[in-house]
């Protein structure tokens, strides 16, 4: 199984490389993860007109559809940090696994400023447990008025506030259509003097046998002179979904700034030997790659070890019709496990160069696994 493997490692200095040798260096890797990954579909597995859309979770439904999550926002708006403010988590649906995902509806609209979660849903990971179906969620609010394209800045009041109140929240529903109902309060939020005391955000979790939860999860710091820290991974414990979660490891970060670098974007699972994350290599510590993949493994889901062969993606992407490009941006994976095998990668995706505000669309892509 795709859990399994920790085998040899590759040298740092071939992952450093320009990776123009992609389809080589999938083959040689030990990677359980990246030396699987087949050829990429072009046609986009879920795309919006005039909206981006950024970041899925998918679930095969009681019906025999694929049921995908995902977020999408206004491109009246600039991408970042357009989802900040103006994110809605929308609900699309597909036949097959790797789509097209056609629209069906809004799951998680914006409900009001007085919400917690009234302004932006974002980052969806869908999970279903008991014929329930649940939403794990970031959401936030800012009690503004709507901004125009030149008004949203980094350092506008909008985004600001918007991201100072990123918390994580929980939806729950009979059908993967809705109706949804929303917690009142978030599941996870910040904690004085603890490194998510500024916010908390990319939820990840899992659901284990005796329906209890763990989840990882992306927090920052407040700092000095009102900034903040830069991002770290924690993980938290539920005895249901439901909560209440604690954070474990003594409110310390499982993988932090001052160790790992800066990481973000996790994806958790579990299998017969232990917890399995895959994450966003930001500042190239591990793959060489900046925005590369990295794959850790734990028992405990406390104590990490990094792969021997850590790079588990690359922000090059073998296609079916036989080009192999470098997408301006690769965010927010997903692994889509069928009878307990993984079948699929999901992934956010970019055009243009690199850097969010070089990019003209957004769609979510689907990597199948051999």
């Amino acid at each position: 199984m795709l859990m399994l493997a920790l085998c040899f490692s590759a040298t740092a200095s071939l992952w450093a490389q320009k990776i123009d040798n992609l389809v080589e260096l999938k083959q040689q890797s030990k990677n359980p993860l990246f030396h699987h990954l087949a050829p990429a579909p072009k046609a986009p597995a879920f795309e919006c007109e005039d909206y981006w859309s950024w970041g899925s979770s998918v679930v095969k439904g009681g019906d025999g559809k694929y049921h995908m999550f995902v977020s999408r926002f206004p491109k009246s708006l600039p991408f970042h940090p357009g989802w900040m403010v103006a994110s809605e988590i929308v609900h699309a649906v597909s036949d097959v696994p790797q789509g097209p995902y056609q629209f069906s509806d809004v799951a998680l609209p914006a409900r009001g400023a007085q919400y917690w979660d009234g302004r932006s849903t974002h980052n969806p990971r869908i999970l279903k447990h008991n014929q329930k179906y649940y939403l794990i969620y970031m959401g936030s609010t800012h009690p503004f008025a709507d901004p125009t394209y030149n008004e949203l800045t980094l350092t506008s009041p909008w985004c600001i506030v918007a991201r100072s109140n990123k918390q994580i929240g929980l939806a729950v529903s009979d059908s993967p259509y809705g109706p949804w109902k929303r917690a009142n309060q978030p599941i996870l939020g910040p904690k004085p003097e603890t490194f998510y005391s500024f916010f908390t955000s990319n939820p990840s979790p899992v659901i284990q046998e005796d329906g209890s939860v763990m989840m990882i999860f992306k927090g920052r710091a407040h700092t000095e002179n009102g900034k903040y820290s830069g991002m770290s991974l924690g993980i938290a414990y539920a005895p249901s979904i439901e909560g209440p979660y604690t954070v474990l490891n003594n409110d310390q970060p499982i993988f932090q700034v001052d160790g790992q670098g800066e990481a973000e974007d996790p994806f958790l699972w579990k299998g017969a030997a232990g917890y399995h994350v895959i994450f966003k290599d930001h500042v190239a510590k591990y793959t060489g790659e900046r925005g590369g993949g990295v794959m850790a493994h734990s028992t405990d889901g406390i104590n990490w070890a990094v792969d021997k062969d850590p790079k588990a993606y690359s922000k090059t992407i073998e296609w079916e019709n036989g080009e192999v490009a470098m997408q301006g941006q690769l965010e927010r994976p997903f692994i889509l496990f069928e009878n307990n095998k993984p079948t699929h990668v999901f992934f956010a995706t970019m055009d243009g160069p690199g850097e969010f505000e070089n990019g003209t669309r957004s769609w979510n892509m689907v990597i199948p696994l051999k």
